[in-house]
């Protein structure tokens, strides 16, 4: 069996095999393409290729098969199935090839601690080299966005490495200073190659350039309002924390997407990011779990819960990275969606997290699966959907809307989508609204929009809420202009023991610079270890 085929996006992209390297197509984006798809590692919708690599008034449709099809000829000496496509998706078969960067990355999960430092400075020399060099394409925004963040990413993990080399017991003294050079030049305040820098000096003998170089970094960090108990002078545990959190910052930038099947074989989409305690968050309206990690909306909310955790949430069928062409979105599938991610990560306990309907579907898992569940965290939720109680003028004004997705939701114009926005977020400015109009483009179908609508109206869960059985906390803002206070509270009596905490915001997505966000993480925190879950 021949060896599986090697890509470098260290450098130049590049693909061998045997020792042979293949000749790739000239086309920029279509190298750009097997990029993405390789590094990516999974499935994407050509919407979300067309628009990451090529603009209207061209024809992304018919570039992007073009560039599919030049692949595949210049990939035929590798094998038949390197790419993968149908109507909807493409991808490349991931056990066809071995990826440097990843095999780094396996290598920093199994401990670089135990590594010699030969090992480590070779994999610091392949790590200095550009990520997918020559492949920037300034004219197309997402994609360099996606390259830009993903040599971040190699550069931290360069970081990390170096940290390592600088501080192996096996270095000497005038190796050191090449490295630590090498650190200083890429975070001129790195402590740890300060001082490591600092030892080497004086063990050289070299006591005026040591003298010289304290001064020069105090400098430094007395310019970027570092405290003097944070400086050289202080303890060298310090840098190790210092050192510490750098690194688990790094770990909280990356997150790993994986798919799994329901019941009735539709694919989901999940994601898992940080490390510790599992915490899982319900699908809400919208996900997607590539664009909405770093987001102006959810990112904060995010970031936070993964800062302790292992969290972890998916896109719910009909939108985000799931599959969009299904034949039923309702409640009770979208229970099943949650059902399938929780067992394909056999998951035995966690708190279960729900914003707006991802309150419904959380007590009703919750209900079902009581020996799975810890705790619920519930915010902005309702019990019952609008079809439900509500009057017949807010029946007809939600059917209103309800027209106006269906005409209007795909086009470039958000005015269609910003009727969402503001009712959603009515204190978020102009940057965060203009991102969620655009996130809601991306994000789903104009006609699984109007399903989604739909599926929740009908929503139903308030015989189910006596029923739960674990510790329960519910946030509410105070004057929501999505779902009303009073809904929320009627969450909260109908569950036993649960606690209540009101919001002063407007908001029904509580934002991260609103001081309603800073009193809800608070209490999540206080939730969760007052419940030891």
């Amino acid at each position: 069996m021949k060896e599986k085929v090697l890509i470098r996006t260290l450098g130049a992209l590049s693909l061998s095999r045997d020792g042979t390297e293949l000749k790739l197509p000239a086309s920029k984006k279509t190298r750009a393409l097997l990029a993405y798809l390789c590094v990516t590692k999974r499935p994407h919708r050509r919407e979300r290729l067309c628009e990451l690599l090529w603009d209207i008034p061209d024809d992304p449709r018919g570039a992007l098969r073009w560039s599919l099809s030049k692949l595949r000829a210049v990939l035929k000496p590798f094998g038949d199935t390197w790419i993968v496509a149908d109507r909807e998706r493409a991808h490349v078969a991931p056990d066809m090839f071995e990826l440097d960067l990843s095999t780094i990355r396996e290598s920093f999960l199994d401990d670089f601690k135990v590594m010699s430092l030969q090992e480590l400075t070779d994999i610091a020399t392949q790590l200095g080299e550009p990520f997918l060099s020559g492949l920037d394409i300034p004219n197309q925004p997402e994609f360099q966005s996606w390259l830009m963040a993903e040599r971040e990413e190699v550069q931290a993990l360069w970081s990390q490495v170096v940290k390592l080399i600088v501080t192996h017991p096996n270095i000497d003294a005038n190796e050191n200073l090449i490295w630590t050079r090498r650190s200083l030049e890429q975070e001129p305040l790195n402590q740890i190659a300060a001082e490591t820098r600092i030892k080497a000096l004086r063990s050289l003998g070299q006591l005026d350039e040591a003298n010289a170089f304290v001064k020069e970094f105090e400098s430094l960090l007395i310019d970027a309002g570092v405290t003097p108990s944070e400086r050289l002078d202080s303890s060298k545990q310090s840098a190790v924390n210092s050192s510490q959190e750098s690194s688990q910052k790094s770990s909280l930038r990356r997150q790993n997407i994986g798919f799994c099947k329901t019941t009735d074989s539709v694919r989901i989409a999940y994601a898992t990011v940080g490390s510790g305690l599992p915490i899982v968050k319900a699908a809400n309206w919208l996900n997607h779990l590539e664009l909405d990690w770093n987001s102006p909306i959810w990112g904060d909310l995010f970031q936070a819960l993964a800062a302790n955790r292992n969290f972890i949430r998916y896109d719910e069928r009909g939108n985000g990275l799931s599959d969009w062409d299904v034949k039923e979105i309702s409640q009770e599938k979208f229970v099943q969606d949650l059902e399938a991610v929780i067992d394909e990560l056999k998951l035995e306990k966690f708190p279960l997290l729900g914003i707006s309907q991802g309150c419904a579907v959380s007590i009703e898992y919750a209900v079902r699966h009581p020996e799975r569940v810890s705790g619920l965290i519930l915010i902005s939720g309702y019990a019952s959907g609008w079809r439900i109680g509500s009057s017949a003028e807010e029946q007809e004004r939600r059917e209103a809307v309800m027209t106006l997705t269906r005409h209007g939701w795909g086009g470039k114009n958000p005015a269609y989508r910003r009727i969402f926005s503001q009712t959603f977020m009515p204190d978020a400015n102009a940057d965060q609204l203009d991102w969620f109009d655009e996130f809601q483009r991306k994000t789903t179908s104009p006609e699984n929009a109007v399903r989604f609508q739909s599926a929740f109206a009908d929503i139903d869960v308030r015989e189910l809420l006596a029923q739960v059985k674990v510790p329960t906390i519910v946030f509410h803002s105070k004057d929501d202009q999505r779902i009303s206070l009073q809904q929320g509270k009627e969450v909260a009596d109908g569950i036993p023991n649960a606690r209540f905490v009101e919001l002063e915001s407007k908001n029904h997505i509580i934002l991260g610079q609103e001081p309603a966000w800073n009193v809800m993480m608070s209490e999540i925190k206080n939730f969760l270890e007052e419940h030891k879950i």
